[in-house]
């Protein structure tokens, strides 16, 4: 499987990297750790150095509860670190974590390869319109709701069949409007409790029926720290252990804050295929 990141061909033979870049104020993990772009560049530069195949930037806090910032707000924040980033890293692959259309175009315009949308086109009704005019790679999670209520929304009939139907059905859309490179990504710990989303990770193979990379992203979560009772700054060597059961699932990219730990499960399980 391949996608095309600004006329560069991403191939998934081998698993990808990719470090998260919170430039908010509220994230559950690392949030307001970082508050100049001074910082931003330099965390950057560590996740490149460590391996990070995709800089994954975020300014919208997704988090339960999270508070609703202004499309305004959300631009101001993002632009310049965009900017900022393609300037010093020219060959870097930005993908853009946010739900709002004028955000997504305005950031590839601005230098993006890739638009991660936590609603797969449902907040913002314009989103899939926008990708299919860009042509960027289009990652789409499964949520219900919103981060506001999102975790109220956790009652399904079957939890892995209901997820294939929401996919097939926003994939559907996305290539009746022309959108060539899609990823999906289950969306763990979004509108699902701790048991449903271990559930879910155990059934994570059946969703390579859909014949798309799988986004695994479950660094650091809630699934994670309430199992041991402790907090996301000590889930670090459970965050390794789920990534390698979603590599050895079929997940194609791993969405992390520890981007060295991640590239070295991707290198342990590539060996047991040898």
């Amino acid at each position: 499987m391949y996608i095309n990141c600004k006329g560069q061909l991403m191939d998934f033979s081998t698993p990808k990297v990719m470090g998260i870049l919170n430039i908010t104020p509220d994230s559950f993990y690392d949030g307001g750790k970082r508050n100049s772009l001074q910082d931003h560049l330099l965390q950057a530069e560590k996740m490149l150095e460590e391996g990070a195949d995709i800089i994954d930037v975020g300014a919208y806090s997704s988090r339960p509860g999270a508070e609703d910032i202004p499309e305004s707000e959300e631009l101001q924040r993002i632009l310049p670190v965009v900017k900022a980033l393609v300037e010093k890293f020219p060959k870097i692959i930005l993908s853009i974590d946010t739900f709002r259309s004028e955000v997504a175009r305005q950031c590839v315009e601005t230098g993006a390869a890739i638009i991660n949308d936590i609603s797969a086109g449902i907040l913002d009704e314009k989103m899939m319109q926008t990708i299919a005019q860009l042509q960027v790679p289009y990652i789409m999670m499964h949520m219900r709701g919103n981060p506001q209520n999102m975790k109220d929304l956790n009652e399904y009939e079957d939890l892995v069949q209901d997820l294939l139907f929401y996919f097939s059905e926003r994939i559907e859309k996305a290539r009746v409007l022309g959108i060539n490179d899609l990823i999906i990504d289950p969306g763990f710990g979004f509108s699902k409790n701790i048991d449903q989303n271990f559930r879910l990770l155990s059934k994570l193979e059946l969703f390579k029926n859909l014949n798309l990379p799988i986004l695994s992203a479950l660094s650091r979560k809630s699934l994670i720290y309430k199992t041991f009772h402790t907090t996301p700054e000590e889930a670090l060597n459970g965050t390794t252990v789920l990534n390698t059961v979603s590599l050895m699932k079929g997940a194609n990219i791993l969405r992390v804050h520890d981007v060295k730990e991640a590239v070295e499960c991707v290198k342990l399980v590539e060996r047991l295929k040898n």
